[in-house]
């Protein structure tokens, strides 16, 4: 670690220690006695373990310690450096601490869909299957108890924070509020009738409403999205995008995730899907181009000279038999933002992150012929800050700065599977899995902790899934 940081660690480290000298009698002074605070107001120190911070220089602190104070980060401390009295701690000896991960693209309510319909080319998959299933069975309950399981899934496997479109918003927001994970979801435009809303226009007709409920809220972050141009009218999808404009917000639309995309989109609009996009000013930092795997190179200048930031599905987008992967390499070369996503359950099948940034890694290297080729701590940069950049929320998520929300995993690496370590981010992305997690921090809440969920009872989670998984089949008979 470069001696500036060390200096700076250590400097803001001393500050925050003498403030906490202090706490036990400012407490006395502002509640007349000596009793405790509670949990949530005592800060937080997570000792002893391998820190890994994803600011620009790449810091690694062996032994080093990451103070919570209420919902962020306070401070880092290196090894030998004093620690605060008074702090709750939790023992990060034989752990990697890094940043909560971040899924830049998912589906979460799809889980209680999960191997309803596989080995399919992705048209087949969408029209003969999905699409009639979620017909006939996408209600407020359906989304409610799917996210609230994906939310659970995620969370025990390290991610922090997911980035969704889908139908009834609010059900989606609810359950990521009950299970205490951050989420990026909102309004939804689809150009036939959905679920929730028979147009486009009923959709975002209280849309606003939403985005003004939560647009302060410290873990729902208000997102409006448009399906694709495939299925959605120019129009719709920019009075979409002008509602997120409006509030500053994330927009989230799938982007040539098959080549028939383009062809369409010209037959519609006389221009391809990214030109399309940028005719209305949509390829602005924010907007999270889901898949983006047919790019041309002029596309992938247009995207980088707007700011736009794509989240790759390497999974989900192998096992729908996609017949070349996004040029992922190229786009972070071109300097365009690039976070990984899972998507959904139905199309992956597992919302594991860890595996994601295997796949992630090693299908540039068999694709591109280079085992050089997106490198480990680059696919870990991805799925953290590089992720949060494509979301536009890396000022407050993403690394473990100073400053920034306290969203923290701790990953056991005493485990045969990790044994020996070497290098942290080899072993992030080609060796660990959601199973190596142990603790969970959400905005500086403890959400996980000993591989156990803490804000949500799992087994009536996945008591009521199973109930959805008789209604699906029931449904299905008549379906396919």
């Amino acid at each position: 670690m470069r001696q500036v940081h060390r200096d700076r660690i250590r400097s803001r480290a001393a500050k925050h220690i003498a403030g906490l000298a202090l706490l036990p009698l400012l407490l006395l002074a502002a509640c007349g006695d000596a009793s405790a605070p509670t949990p949530d107001d005592t800060p937080l120190l997570i000792d002893g373990g391998t820190v890994v911070v994803m600011d620009e220089a790449g810091t690694v602190l062996e032994g080093g310690a990451v103070l919570v104070e209420g919902d962020r980060i306070s401070a880092l401390i290196a090894a030998g450096e004093p620690r605060p009295d008074g702090a709750r701690v939790i023992d990060a000896t034989g752990h990697l601490v890094i940043p909560g991960l971040i899924n830049t693209h998912g589906h979460a309510a799809m889980s209680l869909l999960r191997g309803l319909a596989d080995d399919l080319p992705l048209m087949t998959w969408l029209n003969d299957y999905i699409f009639p299933a979620e017909a006939a069975l996408v209600a407020p309950d359906f989304v409610y108890w799917g996210t609230l399981l994906s939310s659970v899934e995620m969370l025990k496997g390290g991610t922090t924070t997911f980035a969704d479109m889908y139908y009834f918003r609010d059900d989606m927001a609810r359950a990521a509020i009950d299970a205490g994970i951050r989420a990026v979801t909102g309004p939804h435009v689809i150009g036939f009738p959905a679920p929730d809303f028979p147009t486009p226009e009923a959709s975002l007709a209280d849309a606003a409403e939403f985005m003004e409920r939560y647009r302060d809220h410290p873990t729902i972050v208000p997102a409006v999205a448009a399906h694709a141009l495939y299925t959605t009218p120019l129009e719709a999808v920019e009075a979409a995008f002008r509602l997120a404009e409006q509030y500053d917000a994330p927009f989230q639309i799938h982007t040539v995730e098959d080549p028939s995309e383009d062809v369409t989109a010209r037959e519609q609009t006389g221009m391809g899907v990214v030109e399309a996009l940028g005719s209305i000013g949509a390829l602005r930092p924010g907007t999270v181009l889901a898949h983006s795997i047919y790019l041309s190179d002029e596309d992938i200048g247009r995207i980088a000279a707007g700011g736009a930031g794509i989240a790759h599905n390497p999974q989900s987008n192998m096992k729908l038999g996609v017949a070349m992967a996004a040029p992922v390499a190229k786009a972070l070369a071109a300097g365009i933002p690039v976070g990984i996503g899972t998507d959904g359950p139905a199309s992956n099948n597992d919302l594991d992150m860890f595996d994601e940034m295997d796949a992630a890694a090693k299908v540039q290297k068999f694709m591109l012929g280079d085992p050089a080729a997106l490198p480990a701590e680059t696919v870990f940069r991805m799925a953290t800050i590089g992720g949060a950049r494509v979301l536009n929320l890396h000022d407050e998520i993403g690394s473990l700065e100073p400053g920034k929300r306290a969203d923290i995993v701790l990953l056991d690496t005493r485990r045969p599977g990790l044994t020996p370590l070497y290098s942290v981010y080899s072993h992030l992305v080609y060796a660990a899995r959601g199973s190596d997690v142990t603790t969970v921090i959400v905005n500086g809440r403890v959400v996980v902790q000993g591989r156990e969920i803490l804000t949500v009872d799992e087994e009536e989670v996945m008591e009521r899934a199973r109930g959805f998984g008789d209604r699906v089949r029931e449904v299905m008979e008549g379906v396919a």
